[in-house]
């Protein structure tokens, strides 16, 4: 129970909430948006045929148009509308789509078309939904299609047979902008759908984390309570079991029990003692001095290989007691990830400093290391930075994903403190003979009212215990 309660915190994505952004398009929105394209696209021919009077080869038209339908009731027959499909599936399907487009372009006056730009629409789909390789994929297929398009479409003639043709340059001006789109849509779109992805699950982990903390912080009061509450009858059963051994002695057998039974009193007194110190009191389970919370959340990492050095003093009108404050497991958490980066990093130092005044209370965590490289130092706090170093640390063993930060970062700013990254003003030198503040810099500040616990009164007097 103790080595749970203490264990460091480690938080694992699992894999099926990771993986669930490769399969997150359902076959029922494919569909529905099939549908009405193929309303749009029967709209427009009817429109071109019977209001512009364009003479267009309408059987060969609507046998295209006929295939997205085929395509739409297979898939409706195939798979249920609750389907989830496969990024192979999805690939497939937009492909389909694509094609099935283009081909109907080429039958309807190709880059002469203004509906042309509408090809652009299933490679913005694959970019949100789709791996960066696939997103490729359909984007130089449709480059190619169009290209094919413009060099082989039938030419809009009206009924009566005048052409209908826009200059050669506008033509040429129509491709470049639509691969020009396929290009810049494709590439943005990709870019947000994997910023929000990984925020999704960054904060998938943080929940974690929190949920982890929280529970750990329960299962120490339930423990405390259980001390408390199986503290007298346990008591009792060693009163009466030692005045009955005493009665018994002249009995061997039943003086034997008798001891026995006394005998597992102290066991079961020695266990509750045990799991009472790692569940903590009552009074300690929800406030804690200040210097007892940054122990709690560095005790994981003490016996790391480094130093860790904690300087805790009031500041300018700050009170000479060390404040009270609450122990929120989110807290806890967001201190321990924070304490866990500056040993990963440092070279033999970290440290820890604090101070408090009237107004607030700072929290500084410092180290001995390289400190944060200029090109990541800017985005700190975001999830999925590979390494603190931009990937030429003298670690490469260490290769996060930096959810520690971004986790940390969440925590701490819902307990009301605003974060500072900064690198400290010693320079970098390796192996020096005095540890010097030249790694990373993480400073926490709270007005004082948002942590600062009131003050508890005293506990009282115990109750005899009667037998």
């Amino acid at each position: 129970m103790a080595d749970l309660l203490r264990a460091p915190e480690r938080v694992e994505l699992d894999l099926s909430a990771t993986q669930a952004h490769q399969e997150w398009v359902r076959v029922r929105t494919l569909i529905l948006l099939r549908w009405a394209a193929i309303a749009g696209q029967i709209a427009a021919l009817a429109v071109a045929d019977l209001y512009f009077q364009i003479a267009l080869n309408l059987p060969l038209c609507f046998v295209t148009v006929g295939a997205a339908v085929v395509a739409n009731i297979a898939a409706i027959n195939l798979y249920p509308e609750s389907r989830r499909l496969s990024q192979a599936e999805v690939t497939t399907t937009l492909l389909f789509d694509t094609a099935q487009l283009a081909l109907l372009l080429t039958l309807t006056g190709g880059l002469n078309n203004p509906f042309a730009l509408l090809i652009l629409v299933p490679v913005t789909i694959a970019a949100t939904a789709l791996k960066l390789r696939p997103t490729l994929l359909l984007g130089g297929s449709t480059i190619f299609m169009i290209t094919l398009v413009a060099l082989v479409a039938e030419p809009l003639v009206t009924k009566a047979g005048a052409h209908i043709d826009v200059p050669a340059e506008i033509e040429f001006g129509t491709w470049v902008a639509i691969v020009i789109g396929v290009v810049f849509l494709g590439a943005y779109a990709h870019r947000i759908a994997q910023e929000i992805h990984s925020m999704s699950d960054a904060l998938f982990a943080t929940q974690m984390a929190l949920a982890r903390e929280q529970k750990l912080t329960d299962l120490g009061g339930v423990v405390a309570a259980a001390a408390h509450e199986l503290g007298t009858p346990l008591a009792t059963i060693k009163l009466v079991s030692s005045e009955l051994a005493d009665e018994l002695s002249d009995d061997p057998e039943l003086y034997d029990d008798a001891v026995l039974i006394r005998d597992q009193a102290d066991r079961c007194r020695d266990i509750l003692r045990s799991m009472g110190r790692a569940g903590k009191d009552d009074v300690h389970l929800r406030t804690a001095p200040l210097l007892a919370v940054l122990r709690e959340a560095a005790e994981p990492h003490m016996e790391r290989g480094k130093h860790i050095v904690f300087d805790c003093r009031p500041g300018e009108g700050g009170s000479e007691r060390q404040p009270t404050i609450y122990r929120y497991p989110e807290l806890v958490h967001a201190l321990r990830n924070l304490i866990q980066n500056a040993v990963d990093f440092a070279q033999t130092t970290v440290w820890v400093d604090t101070e408090w005044t009237d107004r607030s209370i700072i929290v500084r965590v410092c180290d001995d290391g390289r400190g944060y490289a200029p090109s990541v130092i800017n985005r700190i706090g975001d999830p999925f930075i590979s390494s603190r170093s931009g990937g030429r640390s003298e670690r490469p063993e260490y290769e996060g994903m930096g959810l520690g930060l971004f986790i940390a970062k969440t925590l701490l700013e819902r307990t009301g403190a605003k974060l500072r990254f900064a690198n400290g003003r010693e320079p970098y030198q390796k192996n020096a003979p005095v540890p010097r503040r030249s790694g990373a810099v993480v400073e926490l500040r709270w007005h004082i009212g948002r942590l600062l616990a009131p003050e508890t009164g005293p506990l009282g007097k115990n109750v005899p215990i009667e037998s």
